[in-house]
């Protein structure tokens, strides 16, 4: 069962770098082409964390937050190892895990984590991010959700 959970994520892996590849070998950086009226195309370098967290400190972050990954992914396969029987725990962990490794090949391989999906409303704009992020967050989501209907079980 942990190979199910371990093809999530590479499969994760492959929709976020192509998508990335897609996007960086039609678009020149800061470019964009609007979808709607709330949401855009455009390839951005986020050298930072999350909303550009510390993308301005000096090329430590780099490696800062690929150490992160690193030592996140680890955890996370240790994880999958040892309740890969619970369903949606693991689902969350295989798509966190895919979104750490999609993001961590962009920082080895450029310094930056290619961003391209810009959505935005009366002028504002939320940061933008990609198919990685996307997965982080849905995975997170799933493991607040996984432990609502742990605590509820327990409760019962």
């Amino acid at each position: 069962m942990l190979k199910r959970w371990l093809l999530l994520a590479v499969i994760v892996i492959v929709l976020d770098q192509t998508s990335k590849a897609a996007i960086t070998s039609h678009f020149v950086y800061g470019e964009s082409f609007p979808i709607t009226s709330f949401f855009n195309l455009v390839l951005a370098h986020n050298t930072g964390a999350a909303f550009s967290f510390l993308s301005d400190a000096g090329g430590m972050q780099r490696w800062l937050f690929s150490l992160i990954a690193v030592a996140a992914s680890v955890w996370i396969v240790w994880l999958l190892r040892k309740h890969q029987a619970e369903k949606l725990f693991s689902f969350a962990l295989a798509f966190i895990l895919g979104g750490a490794l999609g993001n961590l090949i962009d920082r080895i391989a450029y310094g930056y984590v290619v961003d391209f999906l810009d959505f935005h409303a009366a002028g504002y704009h939320f940061a933008a991010f990609n198919v990685a992020d996307a997965a982080i967050t849905l995975g997170a989501g799933l493991l607040i959700l996984d432990g609502f209907r742990a605590a509820r079980h327990v409760k019962k």
